[in-house]
């Protein structure tokens, strides 16, 4: 909305599910197949940690990030990598600047360049090659879609999600996406967010929850929405995907299909509102102005659910 009237519209499939798998909310198509993009990565954390990868709480809620690349970050990959007698020099995902403002002009600033680990999918990436190295599978081919880390990946998706992995392709860190429904993405984080505990699904639920930053960074909205509500976990994923998990069991999973990410965070903080689900972080997630010579004079604002 600007100045009262309708500027433009993100239309999106939004879907909740409870702790059986069943429908609480669904609008759109949300038993079509999505890329998830990075709101897989929490699944593919749980694939490593099933495989024998032992990582700290911080470090695996860093193997389920899109990081801002902030010094704190950048050091826990270079702990997981070292971990494993590793550089960041085997890191194969994309080069690029960090995603938060502040640590990017740095980096500009002081000459540098898109690296590797400054890509926001790097502590992914490092967790992958510690995989491998903990089963001596081959480090250098550890993107590849037939890849014994990969398969592994693909078949915890299938499992947690209950679905047929229907498509396969390159993400843009440059390690295999697969696609999976709206539905069943919701279902897995309804699983792991309500595992019990000891298990590699709860390892991963516990270290999002108790180190949100590394899942983020400074100001991001799944960093206050992990802080802000008891027992929750979420990931966000690029092409405006959101998943969120509770410790009741249920799952909530939204695609915008323009990949408008602006609308994302207030249709997930409508939704979670008509669920009952109480959080510190809504009005962050509400707060999508739309300025005019700098001012506010109007907002995103989510209709329909």
């Amino acid at each position: 909305m600007r100045g009262g009237f309708v500027e433009s519209a993100h239309r999106a499939s939004v879907v909740a599910t409870a702790a059986d798998g069943s429908h609480l909310l669904a609008l759109g198509a949300v038993d079509d197949p999505v890329f998830p993009r990075s709101s897989n990565k929490p699944l593919q954390t749980l694939a490593m940690v099933r495989a024998g990868l032992r990582l700290a709480p911080q470090h695996l809620a860093l193997a389920s990030a899109s990081h801002s690349g902030e010094d704190f970050h950048l050091e826990g990959v270079r702990e997981v990598l070292a971990s494993v007698s590793l550089t960041e020099g085997a890191l194969q995902n994309t080069p690029d600047y960090p995603l938060d403002e502040a640590a990017r002009n740095a980096v500009i600033r002081n000459g540098g360049g898109k690296l590797p680990i400054t890509q926001n999918c790097s502590g992914k990436h490092a967790a992958m090659l510690a995989t491998c190295v903990v089963n001596g599978w081959d480090t250098a081919t550890y993107r590849d879609p037939g890849h014994p880390l990969q398969q592994a990946i693909a078949e915890t998706l299938a499992e947690l999600t209950g679905d047929e992995i229907t498509a396969t392709a390159v993400d843009g860190c440059g390690a295999p996406v697969m696609a999976v429904t709206l539905a069943g993405l919701a279902r897995a984080f309804g699983r792991l967010a309500s595992a019990e505990p000891g298990t590699p699904e709860a390892m991963v639920a516990d270290g999002i929850r108790a180190f949100p930053a590394y899942l983020g960074g400074t100001g991001r909205d799944v960093t206050a929405l992990v802080e802000g509500t008891p027992g929750l976990i979420a990931k966000d994923g690029a092409e405006a995907v959101y998943a969120v998990g509770l410790a009741d069991g249920r799952g909530i999973a939204l695609k915008v299909a323009d990949g408008g990410s602006r609308a994302k965070p207030v249709i997930l903080a409508a939704v979670m509102r008509r669920l009952g689900i109480e959080s510190a972080a809504l009005a962050q997630l509400e707060d999508a102005p739309v300025l005019g010579h700098g001012e506010p004079v109007g907002a995103v604002v989510a209709v329909g659910i």
